[in-house]
């Protein structure tokens, strides 16, 4: 990456850390930005995030160990750069005809970050409204995704809704959220 597309990045990140406070009570932007700075893989990883939509933040979703910070994606809607994509790559072998280009696990696998499982989704809706026009793949239990299917989850009426589908199904509304802990 370079130094300018960083900087940009670093740009853009604390605009949003100081715009959403909320998300992230008692953790400041300097201790931030210094692992940022430390961790050339982790700067990639959420360069990647913005670049498909994802308006990655610091968020408390849950512990992310000793001094780490969890970075999640908080567009409003599913990242836009992400939609499109079946569950995962044996899911993707799968579909007969009508294939999608990518699988939301691949995909995530290769920015270096992780699908939010249910537990992390719902406490991202605590902090916001998420997905009240699309949805997001979720991390699938291994018992489901045995049986052909695979979660995704959305917010309508007020509440969360979590929904099974054909892990071989993809749809322009549907993408995934990521997160990166740093």
């Amino acid at each position: 990456m370079k130094t300018s597309e960083r900087d940009e990045l670093l740009d853009t990140l604390r605009s949003r850390f100081e715009k959403n406070m909320r998300r992230h009570q008692a953790i400041t932007w300097t201790d931030v930005q210094a692992r940022l700075l430390g961790n050339p893989a982790a700067m990639k990883s959420l360069h990647h995030m913005e670049l498909t939509g994802g308006e990655p933040d610091v968020v408390r979703l849950d512990r992310g160990g000793p001094g780490k910070y969890t970075f999640c994606d908080c567009s409003a809607q599913s990242p836009s750069g992400r939609t499109n994509a079946c569950y995962d790559r044996e899911a993707l072998e799968a579909r007969k005809e009508h294939k999608p280009k990518r699988s939301a696990v691949e995909m995530a696998a290769a920015m270096g970050i992780d699908l939010l499982n249910e537990e992390q989704y719902r406490a991202l809706q605590e902090l916001g409204e998420f997905d009240t026009r699309t949805s997001s793949w979720i991390s699938t239990p291994a018992d489901v995704r045995a049986l052909g299917g695979a979660l995704f989850c959305d917010r309508r009426y007020g509440k969360v809704f979590v929904y099974h589908n054909g892990a071989q199904s993809y749809y322009a509304a549907r993408g995934f959220r990521g997160l990166l802990r740093v």
